[in-house]
């Protein structure tokens, strides 16, 4: 069983990151920053006071079109304005999404915040954005077991990813999903782009669950990021010898972020 994770950056390098979506062929992906305008395709720009970043204005229905053997899941964390590229105002929501390959049966669906609640805003924030944590639970017919897999797009602060108690709240929260997960799943996954560095107590709090964190100080960034902070991303799991192979993908680049790559024996 392959489960990807990556932070799609609003699919500013979509270009890349269809194909490569379509090449990997996992039977998991798990995606942060995925836009979603119904009813509406291609660019908009993005801007919070702080930056304006090209991305799509429907990310999730277009990387649905590249994996037509998978079903979508999406959880808006937030809402707020974009412009087309007709200059035309829209109102986009702004979360996580998980595609699950057809062949495996979902038996459990659980969505929360892990920070804050829904949001529709005025003007897009810089920091303290609420923030959603998305769980698939399948059945894996081959490994005949059930695997949680646990999404999150860990708040942003400009600051810094260091600890802070909003952050150490958030920890709390996401620790509950994965008390919860736990009690019906054999392996556990738990990835995204958690924003931290890898001394946050956050992991300390989330070992004492049971779950280990495969990325510790790795380089999870792409060169298209320019900043000295290289933490972002991580995945963890609860169950270490469940892992056939573990993988931080540094080729081809399709975001500022690389993806992650797992395969569970």
């Amino acid at each position: 069983m392959k489960i990807v994770s990556i932070n799609a950056w609003g699919g500013a390098v979509f270009d890349e990151l269809a194909p490569w979506l379509e090449d990997v062929d996992a039977d998991v992906f798990c995606l942060q920053e995925v836009t979603r305008t119904p009813g509406r395709s291609g660019w908009a720009t993005f801007a919070d006071g702080e930056r304006s970043l090209p991305q799509r204005l429907n990310l999730f229905d277009d990387v649905s079109a590249v994996l037509p053997g998978h079903t979508p899941y999406f959880v808006a964390n937030d809402a707020g304005p974009v412009t087309d590229g007709d200059g035309v105002e829209l109102r986009q929501d702004f979360g996580i999404a998980t595609w699950v390959r057809d062949d495996f049966p979902v038996v459990g669906l659980d969505a929360r915040f892990v920070r804050s609640r829904f949001v529709d805003h005025a003007e897009w924030s810089v920091d303290d954005r609420p923030r959603a944590a998305l769980t698939v639970t399948v059945r894996d017919r081959v490994g005949e077991r059930f695997v949680s897999v646990i999404q999150v797009h860990g708040l942003r602060d400009p600051a810094g990813k260091g600890d802070s108690p909003i952050r150490a709240e958030q920890a709390r929260r996401l620790v509950d999903v994965v008390k919860y997960v736990r009690t019906t799943s054999d392996v556990t996954v738990l990835c995204g782009d958690l924003n931290l560095l890898p001394s946050s107590e956050t992991f300390t709090m989330l070992a004492e669950h049971g779950m280990i964190d495969l990325v510790g100080e790795a380089d999870t960034r792409t060169s298209i990021y320019t900043k000295p902070v290289r933490s972002a991303s991580y995945l963890l799991v609860s169950s270490p010898a469940a892992v056939r192979s573990f993988e931080i993908v540094v080729s081809p680049e399709v975001s500022d972020h690389r993806a992650l790559m797992l395969d569970l024996e």
